[in-house]
C-alpha cells in the first residue's frame, strides 16, 4: 500500500511539472515585429522577390526577456500546396534587434548568424516567387530563445524547430503578401 501511494504521488508530481512546463511554453511573451520594407498584412515590394533582386527585408523586433541567448527567424509560405520555407536564420546574437534590408540574398549570408536550407534548395533568403494568381502570405516568425542552438549552416526547418523546442521565451510575427501576374 505504501509503494502504491508513493507511486501515485510521484506520478502526480511529475504531471504537475509537465503542466507547469507546458504552461510556460504556451505563455511565451510576445515580440513586436515590424519592417520598414513592407507593412504587416500588406504587399511586399518586388525588390524582395524573385522578380527583383531578391533581397531580404528589413526586420525589427522588440527587446525580449533578459534570459534571451539568441534569436531565430523562419519565413514560410503557408499558401503553397506543401508549404514552402523561404528563409531560416538562427544563432542571431541576443544583442541584435534588427536585420537590415539585403542582409541576406541568394549569394550573401548573414553576418554573425547561421542560415538554413530553404525550399529552393540553398541556404539564405529566397524571396516570394508564387505561381501566377492570387497573392500568397509570407509569414516571418521571430523567436527569442533561452539557448544558442549553435546549429551549423544548412539545417532544415525541422532540425531548427527540434533544436528550439522548449526554448522559446518570446515570439512574434509579421506577414507580407505577394502575387505575380494575378490580382
Amino acid at each position: 500500500m505504501t509503494v502504491k501511494h508513493w507511486t501515485s504521488r510521484t506520478t502526480f508530481s511529475a504531471l504537475i511539472v509537465l503542466l507547469a512546463a507546458s504552461t510556460a511554453c504556451a505563455q511565451a511573451q510576445t515580440l513586436h515585429v515590424s519592417s520598414t520594407s513592407f507593412a504587416d498584412g500588406r504587399n511586399m515590394p518586388q525588390r524582395l522577390t524573385c522578380d527583383g533582386p531578391d533581397v531580404s527585408p528589413d526586420i525589427q523586433w522588440s527587446a525580449a526577456p533578459a534570459r534571451t541567448q539568441s534569436y531565430a527567424i523562419v519565413m514560410d509560405d503557408p499558401d503553397a500546396p506543401q508549404g514552402f520555407t523561404h528563409w531560416l536564420a538562427y544563432n542571431i546574437p541576443a544583442n541584435t534587434h534588427d536585420l537590415s534590408e539585403g542582409a541576406s540574398t541568394p549569394s550573401k549570408r548573414l553576418d554573425h548568424a547561421g542560415e538554413g536550407a530553404n525550399s529552393f534548395g540553398h541556404a539564405g533568403y529566397g524571396g516570394p516567387c508564387p505561381p501566377e494568381g492570387n497573392a500568397h502570405h509570407y509569414v516571418f516568425q521571430v523567436y527569442a530563445l533561452d539557448v544558442n542552438p549553435d546549429l551549423p549552416a544548412g539545417q532544415s526547418e525541422e532540425q531548427l524547430m527540434a533544436a528550439i523546442q522548449g526554448h522559446v521565451l518570446a515570439k512574434g510575427q509579421i506577414t507580407g503578401l505577394y502575387a505575380r501576374g494575378g490580382e
